[in-house]
């Protein structure tokens, strides 16, 4: 009688997308999420169901430049997996490389920095339609009031004021290790690192230092809102086509796992 037992191994998934046509990373009831997508992808390449499961969530119309999810699949896979699975999905979505994990190896709880990236277009652009947000006003802000704004966060840990009323989070706490604007002569960008992010709390941060800038809230009253942790008035959360999840890092170096799969053509 032959064994019912097959091994499986886990594997992680490196890639990236841009977030226009989806309702964010995770599967919901009658839209498309990338999540589905690509599990889609993966059943029809491996012949076999694949549950994915990413190192978060993000919200719709929210891109990801390097994005991780692990499944557990079976003991081989093809070496031309990440060709195949970038041979059947859409074009706003790219699978970059693929390793072989040892079993405990989790994308989400295992990451222990995300970073995210927010960029504003000074000028019209229509060659970046959806992966900026095209506000030309961001011009009149002050800088130095989008800096001091930023320079606030990484002396708090509990973040209540920047986090969406539908929210399910069990905690607001989060580590923020960085958070910086970076200035250009067409662009503007805000760069944030920490160990977790509550849901929308990047695109509310932007627009609470958009709101100091220009001059609609007051260092102190920020300040103020985080330390009593209440709700900022006003409140602004900017558009989500700036928004990329631009890293993740885990306590490892993918370099010690086997690389099982790479698309040479899609790797930037």
């Amino acid at each position: 009688m032959k064994c019912a037992y097959l091994r499986h191994m886990r594997y992680f998934v490196q890639l990236a997308y841009q977030g226009t046509r989806y309702c964010g990373w995770q599967r919901q009831p009658h839209q498309p999420s990338v999540q589905q997508t690509l599990e889609e992808a993966l059943t029809t390449v491996l012949r076999r169901p694949v549950e994915l499961t990413g190192c978060g969530r993000t919200d719709a119309g929210v891109h990801a430049s390097r994005y991780f999810a692990h499944f557990d699949g079976p003991e081989k896979v093809p070496a031309r997996l990440a060709y195949a699975l970038n041979q059947i999905l859409p074009p706003d979505i790219a699978v970059y490389r693929l390793w072989q994990m040892h079993d405990q190896a989790h994308a989400r709880f295992n990451a222990i920095r995300r970073s995210y990236v927010y960029r504003i277009a000074l000028e019209k652009d229509p060659f970046h339609l959806h992966t900026r947000w095209q506000y030309p006003r961001a011009r009149k802000a002050d800088p130095a009031l989008l800096e001091a704004a930023a320079a606030l966060l990484t002396g708090f840990d509990l973040f209540f004021p920047f986090c969406k009323t539908d929210h399910s989070a069990h905690t607001y706490r989060c580590e923020v290790y960085e958070a910086r604007w970076q200035f250009g002569d067409r662009e503007w960008q805000f760069h944030i690192s920490a160990d977790r992010f509550l849901r929308g709390m990047v695109r509310l941060i932007v627009g609470a230092c958009l709101n100091v800038a220009f001059g609609k809230l007051s260092l102190q009253a920020l300040r103020a809102a985080l330390q009593q942790q209440r709700r900022l008035v006003p409140s602004w959360s900017v558009p989500p086509d700036g928004l990329f999840l631009c890293d993740i890092r885990y306590p490892w170096r993918f370099e010690e796992f086997p690389l099982v799969s790479e698309d040479a053509a899609a790797t930037h």
